[in-house]
């Protein structure tokens, strides 16, 4: 498959010790482009990967049978264990699904891959959005025949890789007091990015980005998101010094990726 690399004209990339190019825009398949990435290189992963729940993505079939889905992800955690160094952390936001009318339980499918491949769950972050698009099922108003749970949240599921403790310098920590309080509280109140809706279905948003980093990581750590997306994990990271890697599937959600992280126009 054909891999096309973009690189940050503004200050310029910089390459890490294993001589890969940072703060750079890659498209095309994530797992090709993840073996180029050298092992044991990155700090922290954060992606969102696709919900298979029928999203219209621009480059994904969003509607995969649920053992081709489970392989799908279980593909890019393999890639992920690969890249990240000992000690480093991968946060993985998901929902809760229904598939083919059935219930699925992803939060535990994904905590099951996570462990067989041998990395060491640290918590898991509810993530309330504080937004409820319906309140019943049809038919079920005011009755108890067939009502609907609202699911105003999601989780994010945070593992290490070997060892539970991430070295830096301790210059590098910028993390405040009162964010270290506010955010080791594993229920976080965020609400949901909707300005952004046009140009991708399901945009993270900033705050989500800027609390993982800050509690997880150092100044100058590497970052990767392999499902780039709208580009917010990679735009987070350069507002607040860290070194992203960014990766997707569709020209016209990087293009977009590019610009809010200062390629020409300023979007955010």
């Amino acid at each position: 498959m054909h891999l096309k690399h973009i690189t940050k004209p503004k200050g310029g990339h910089c390459v890490s010790k294993s001589g890969f190019k940072l703060n750079s825009f890659y498209l095309g398949d994530r797992l090709e482009i993840m073996r180029n990435i050298p092992p044991n290189s990155v700090d922290f992963i954060f992606t969102s990967p696709p919900y298979n729940v029928g999203i219209e993505y621009k480059n994904h079939n969003d509607l995969m049978n649920y053992k081709d889905y489970l392989k799908f992800l279980n593909d890019t955690w393999k890639g992920s264990k690969r890249v990240l160094k000992d000690g480093g952390r991968i946060a993985i936001n998901i929902t809760s699904i229904t598939w083919g009318g059935e219930w699925k339980c992803l939060y535990n499918d994904v905590i099951n891959q996570m462990q067989k491949l041998g990395f060491i769950m640290r918590c898991d972050i509810l993530w309330y959005k504080q937004s409820i698009s319906k309140r019943t099922a049809w038919g079920s108003w005011r009755s108890p025949s067939n009502p609907h749970v609202v699911q105003p949240y999601e989780f994010i599921l945070v593992f290490s890789k070997k060892s539970k403790k991430h070295n830096g310098n301790k210059d590098d920590i910028d993390i405040t007091k009162d964010e270290s309080i506010e955010f080791s509280n594993a229920h976080w109140v965020i609400k949901p990015e909707t300005g952004l809706s046009k140009k991708h279905p399901v945009p993270f948003p900033k705050e989500l980005v800027y609390r993982l980093l800050k509690f997880y990581t150092y100044k100058n750590d590497v970052v990767l998101d392999m499902f780039g997306g709208s580009g917010t994990v990679a735009l987070v990271s350069q507002e607040i010094d860290r070194n992203f890697i960014y990766i997707d599937n569709c020209e016209e959600y990087l293009n977009f990726a590019k610009k809010r992280v200062g390629y020409g126009e300023r979007l955010l």
